[in-house]
């Protein structure tokens, strides 16, 4: 195919400010070039980032911003130096865009860690234009940055999986907790927490969801597929899983007490921050110290994590839990995920939506 060389319009749904409130807007795709490819958006997840980013919860919110990172579409034209799809491909765009490509993460499969990494939406590309991201009818991204979805995934299931499926899968493969028989806890039950359940039970591994409430509890055992379900107020049950998991993914999105977890696992265990959390966490080091524990934290994946996830989940046949909406109902979603009401994740079909009433 030719190289794309004209702008073109394209309509989403923006936020014009921190209210949140998202809108039609009308804008210019970005220039294109010979490795770009150009895609008509089919359907796109909704996390609970796009919450913090659409009401400036972390202060570095720019506008108009058409949010949404986890976008499934199909390609309509690709540019002629693209070597990885073609017209017709069914494809994912996760939450970057761009990257220096020379830093030493960069060259080792960690682009998701360059400091000049382009987000998906809410930064400027390397043309001067504003990114926006898969709330819309169409974008354009670099095929480094574009992921063939794998042949029978349904377009709405595989969405969320390019954001909440590989945050969970990148961290248990690098820290080497992608083997059977171990015991892991995932603390939240939400988009990502649901995911951790389903990838770590299909590693192999024993586990337990931790919850501030009994109130999920059916859902985690009995839908989600859980093993075991602890609730964290509970000071005997805690006391009895003292010392027990190899590892425990935290997914809370606000400011909560680290201690408590960490006395949940045994010598040499991890807990792993995924929550975006804009204030400071507390814990005594000794809960540290006595177990050579550690705290750590993962951000999404890498590209070569992201095929491999889509490939693991499609082999263990394992979808995400949604709930799907029309455009017109984003703003209610957003309002339902800022209350938790969503199981587990709500995802927009853009391909089905009027998105300019």
């Amino acid at each position: 195919m030719g190289s794309l060389e004209a702008e073109r319009t394209t309509t989403g749904w923006a936020a014009r400010d921190s209210s949140g409130i998202l809108s039609p807007y009308t804008y210019t795709l970005r220039n294109t070039g010979p490795e770009d490819v150009y895609v008509k958006v089919l359907s796109c997840g909704i996390c609970h980032s796009d919450l913090h980013q659409v009401k400036n919860d972390l202060g570095m919110s720019n506008y108009p911003m058409v949010p949404g990172h986890e976008v499934v579409g199909e390609v309509l034209e690709v540019g002629s130096d693209v070597t990885k799809f073609r017209v017709g491909d069914v494809v994912g765009v996760g939450l970057l865009v761009g990257c220096c490509r020379s830093c030493n993460p960069c060259k080792t499969d960690n682009e998701q860690y360059c400091n000049k990494k382009i987000w998906s939406y809410n930064d400027t590309y390397l043309d001067g234009k504003p990114t926006q991201g898969g709330f819309a009818g169409e974008l354009v991204a670099d095929q480094k940055f574009v992921v063939k979805i794998p042949d029978g995934m349904a377009w709405e299931q595989a969405a969320p999986l390019l954001c909440a499926g590989v945050t969970v899968y990148s961290p248990l493969k690098h820290f080497g907790l992608n083997v059977s028989g171990l015991r892991g806890g995932i603390l939240g039950l939400g988009g990502v927490g649901h995911m951790g359940v389903k990838i770590a039970k299909a590693m192999g591994h024993h586990v337990t969801v931790i919850s501030s409430s009994d109130r999920k509890k059916e859902e985690a055992l009995e839908h989600v597929g859980a093993d075991e379900f602890l609730v964290s107020s509970d000071a005997t049950r805690m006391q009895e899983a003292a010392d027990s998991f190899d590892y425990i993914i935290d997914t809370v999105p606000v400011v909560h007490p680290l201690v408590p977890y960490l006395s949940l696992l045994r010598l040499d265990g991890k807990l792993i921050l995924m929550g975006v959390i804009g204030a400071p966490l507390e814990f005594v080091s000794p809960m540290v110290m006595l177990g050579r524990k550690s705290i750590t934290g993962s951000f999404v994946g890498s590209m070569k994590e992201t095929e491999e996830m889509l490939e693991f989940c499609k082999e263990k046949g394992l979808t995400s839990m949604i709930e799907v909406v029309k455009m017109d109902y984003v703003n209610t979603a957003f309002e339902r995920l800022e209350k938790n009401d969503v199981r587990y994740r709500f995802v927009v079909d853009v391909a089905g939506s009027n998105l300019n009433p």
